[in-house]
Formats: structure tokens, sequence, C-alpha cells
């Protein structure tokens, strides 16, 4: 399986339309090679790098078996992110550059959970069904910073 996106190359910069310094939607996501029994897909967006641990950015379970996960959409059930919001919540570190992850998992099942789960919930449900899964990486650094940077040179 394999997860890329139109928007950004893996380890690139995540453009800024999809951070909170934008308009904070979700970038078009591409999951190539999914396994002919994949019954759902679950897509997990974390920044590893948070000062308060892995930080979840948004959760999605019990999604279809689709190759494309359209920008600005919600494609199936979505879990409680550490914003305490279940939708998506773009990069948005408060200073650095960051590693963000979306990591998309292959089941052989839908997890079949209610609205709003949590990570540990999510993962508990769905460990035994993994039959496959990749992650896109993509950074991004706040855009004052960036600013501040580009005004010294």
């Amino acid at each position: 399986m394999k997860l890329t996106s139109p928007e950004f190359e893996n380890g690139g910069a995540i453009p800024e339309k999809f951070t909170c310094d934008g308009d904070n939607i979700n970038p078009t996501l591409d999951i190539a090679g999914i396994p002919p029994e994949a019954r759902s897909l679950v897509l997990i967006f974390d920044d590893p790098g948070s000062e308060k641990g892995i930080w979840i950015h948004w959760i999605v379970y019990d999604i279809p078996v689709m190759s494309r996960i359209q920008k600005n959409s919600v494609p199936g059930k979505q879990g409680m992110n550490d914003f305490g919001r279940m939708e998506y919540g773009g990069p948005c570190p408060h200073t650095g550059t960051h590693q963000y992850r979306f990591k998309a998992y292959a089941l052989d099942a839908e997890i079949g959970l209610g609205l709003g789960a949590n990570i540990a919930e999510v993962e508990y449900a769905m460990v035994r069904h993994i039959i496959d899964r990749d992650i896109l990486m993509g950074v991004y650094q706040n855009k004052a910073e960036r600013e501040a940077a580009a005004s010294v040179r």
C-alpha cells in the first residue's frame, strides 16, 4: 500500500492552505495498492514532535475502501482529536518546524466504534485487523516564524 498526496511530496512542506495558518482543511490523499481483502480504512494524522508528546490532529475510521480521500472531506467516522474536536486540525506548531504523519491503515473489517472515539480506543479496536499500512510525512513551520526568517534574509 502506498499513501501519497498531490498537494505535497513525502517529506516536503505541507502547503499553508492545509494548516491553522490557512484554510485548515485536509489535503487530498491517494492510497494505491490497497489489498483486495481490505474492508475498511483508518486514517490518523499526528505530530510526533509535539511538546506534549504525540499530538493527534485527526482520526477517521470505518472509511469505505477508496483510492482517494478528497481535500476538505470527511470520508468516515471521525474520532476525537487532541484539540477536543471531531474534525481535522491542521498543522499548527508553536515554534520550530514539526514533522507530521498521515498514517493510513487497511483493515480486514470495520472497527464499528461510534463517533468520537479517542486514539486509544481506535488503536485497540483495529490492532488485530491491520493487513497493510503506510505513512506520508510532511513538515510545517508556523507562518510568523517563516515570515520573520524571511525578513532577516
